[in-house]
């Protein structure tokens, strides 16, 4: 809504509305300015420090959910994992997991499936639904050979052969431009490769599908070797987001980024800080999760009622967020203020030097060859459906493109509704199997 000069008969009458509109996004404003402030000293003063042992959670009566490792929990259900770790052409070092489902008899001879995590999540958030609803789960039932990656910087990918993410700045020195770049198809390589498969079929939610169109772009080679891209709200431009506490969020950082390195600060939002040990202990009392935790996942995206479980929000803070790079929000930061989808701006004469233009170059999305279909929901505050449109009309091969039939559908429902087996995985499933080379087995 824009505010005009009042005139005629109600010139000087202040709509109520509009100043409790204006009150309350000053004070969502104001709170996650001193929120990104308290994270900031936090990892200024090295707090990354765990309040209590492991022994007190489970006294505490943390759920044993939010206290395992992607393998122990997965074989606490009867789903066996494997880990493994692979090396990017850069040098970082990245855990992937392979995970089996509850039936025995199929998978021979299809494609390996890729599942890619968002922002500030691990391969953990596709679990903490619980079997029956997340969607490592459900993908791992349906009989896929199914691998969850870890993008650089959360805390299952902290490694690099020479850099040490403790000491040397230069770990952090990274974007969505460098994950799509290197991340994404070291991952698809040491699959193919583990494999012997002529090919993958790829699942990637928000980020993990922006980096995948990062990827075709830079890479377009790695685009021949998905059988299918699955685009889950995919994480592409920016430009319309509704979320005020994420725009804010996101924005601060970049605009802060120089004066936060100055300070030491490269890593933000890791797992066993400050502020992840603090939403963990809070979120474990029933009132408190349903109403303050609850409350604040919907603040961030969209209310949602009913659709993530108190349980769920139990589980997930005991590993969200999972961190990443100053850089990398600063990035998101970025893509807000821009109507394009383009490469990190460093600011004109930078940007000279790096990309030979003033302006940061745009990727190429003609160049996302693969097969595409792509799922979204139209109560989505982080990625808005507004932007998805504006994507689908440069994607070169799109199958379908499917809203999500509940209106409510948002966008962390993905990786958390307990609805996700009606929502969501009967599509996904359907071309996860038309594109496998052997469905006889289904």
């Amino acid at each position: 809504m824009e505010l005009g000069i009042p005139v005629g008969c109600n010139a000087g009458i202040v709509d109520p509305h509009s100043v409790d509109s204006m009150a309350f996004r000053s004070a969502v404003t104001k709170s996650v300015v001193v929120g990104v402030c308290l994270v900031c000293v936090g990892h200024v003063l090295q707090l990354h420090t765990r309040l209590l042992s492991d022994d007190a959670k489970h006294a505490l009566g943390y759920p044993p959910d939010s206290l395992l490792n992607f393998t122990e929990r997965s074989a606490r259900y009867g789903y066996p994992a494997e880990e493994h770790r692979l090396l990017t052409q850069d040098g970082y070092i990245l855990t992937v997991f392979r995970m089996a489902g509850t039936r025995r008899n199929g998978g021979a001879g299809a494609p390996p499936v890729i599942l890619m995590h968002g922002l500030l999540q691990s391969a953990d958030a596709w679990l903490d639904a619980g079997p029956g609803a997340g969607l490592a789960y459900l993908i791992a039932d349906a009989g896929h050979d199914l691998w969850l990656g870890n993008v650089r910087g959360n805390y299952y990918s902290r490694d690099h052969v020479r850099l040490r993410p403790d000491t040397d700045p230069q770990f952090w020195d990274f974007s969505v431009d460098e994950i799509g770049l290197y991340d994404v198809p070291a991952t698809i390589d040491y699959v193919l490769n583990y494999t012997k498969a002529d090919k993958v079929n790829y699942v990637g939610f928000s980020q993990g599908a922006g980096t995948f169109f990062i990827m075709c772009s830079e890479r377009p080679d790695y685009c021949d070797k998905v059988g299918v891209l699955v685009a889950l709200a995919p994480a592409a431009r920016h430009t319309n987001t509704k979320s005020l506490p994420y725009k804010v969020l996101a924005k601060t950082i970049n605009s802060m980024e120089y004066v936060l390195n100055l300070c030491g600060i490269q890593e933000v939002f890791s797992k066993g800080a400050l502020s992840q040990e603090f939403l963990a202990f809070f979120c474990q009392f029933h009132w408190i999760s349903e109403f303050v935790c609850g409350t604040a996942e919907a603040m961030f995206d969209s209310f949602h009622p009913g659709s993530i479980r108190k349980e769920t929000l139990k589980v997930l803070f005991g590993h969200f967020p999972a961190g990443t790079s100053t850089h990398n929000m600063a990035r998101y930061g970025q893509s807000m203020n821009s109507d394009r989808f383009q490469k990190f701006d460093y600011g004109r004469s930078n940007n000279i030097k790096l990309y030979g233009s003033h302006e940061p170059p745009s990727y190429n999305l003609s160049a996302v060859s693969a097969p595409a279909v792509v799922l979204y929901g139209e109560n989505d505050h982080l990625v808005d459906e507004r932007d998805v449109s504006w994507l689908l009309e440069r994607l070169p091969n799109v199958l379908e493109a499917v809203r999500v039939s509940d209106p409510l559908w948002n966008h962390l429902d993905v990786t958390y509704s307990h609805l996700t087996n009606h929502s969501i995985f009967p599509k996904i499933n359907d071309y996860l199997l038309k594109y496998s080379n052997d469905c006889q087995f289904y």
